[in-house]
């Protein structure tokens, strides 16, 4: 079992920056990859980054490529989604995913609020 905590969701004006955190506990070595997913009032859920836990590849969702900024740190089991010149279109709930064998799991989500 893997559980995911996310944090540093918040309301910020357009143009501004944000850093989410999700930090994993359990069985955190059965994971080998974390993903950022959201969803918006009245949209499905998307996908926004992901990265592989062992090497390191990056994947980034068209509308936020050059804008985010997905790593992580394994010491403290923890992957970061750094967001900047954010836009009033990328206000959501952002949703940690982890893929741990044949396993996913979610987080909780956490609300960022981009005021125009």
């Amino acid at each position: 079992q893997v559980e995911l905590v996310e944090s540093g969701g918040g309301l910020v004006q357009a143009g501004g920056s944000l850093r989410l955190s999700c930090a994993a506990s359990g069985r955190t070595s059965s994971i080998s990859g974390t993903n950022w997913f959201r969803q918006a009032p009245g949209k499905e859920r998307e996908f926004v980054a992901g990265i592989n836990w062992n090497v390191g590849s990056t994947y980034y969702a068209d509308s936020v490529k050059g804008r985010y900024i997905i790593s992580r740190d394994n010491a403290k089991n923890t992957v970061y989604l750094q967001m900047n010149t954010l836009k009033p279109e990328d206000t959501a709930v952002y949703y940690c995913h982890a893929e741990a064998g044949s396993q996913r799991y979610w987080g909780q989500g956490t609300q960022v609020t981009v005021s125009a």
